[in-house]
């Protein structure tokens, strides 16, 4: 396999492309391979998305609000047995 260097490439680019690899649990010049290539060594490695949408939400329940929930969903822990046949 032949090997290359990449001169001039300016400190942005290059934030970027550590920051890109460490995502992906990979090595820059493995990021650098699959970009070239266009196909992806290390699927395996890439890291789950972390969704934070609904965090505003977290904490924001009074005891009240926790109270009337669990009475409205009370009924889903109920087991028909006969549905289990």
């Amino acid at each position: 396999m032949a090997n290359i260097s990449v001169r001039g490439i300016d400190d942005a680019a290059l934030r970027s492309l550590k920051r890109i690899a460490k995502q992906r649990g990979v090595s820059v010049n493995r990021l650098a391979v699959e970009m070239l290539s266009g196909k992806p060594a290390n699927v395996a490695a890439k890291r789950p998305v972390t969704h934070d949408d609904l965090d505003t939400l977290a904490g924001t329940w009074t005891t009240r609000d926790a109270r009337e929930f669990a009475k409205a969903v009370a009924s889903f822990e109920q087991i028909d047995e006969t549905s289990w046949r």
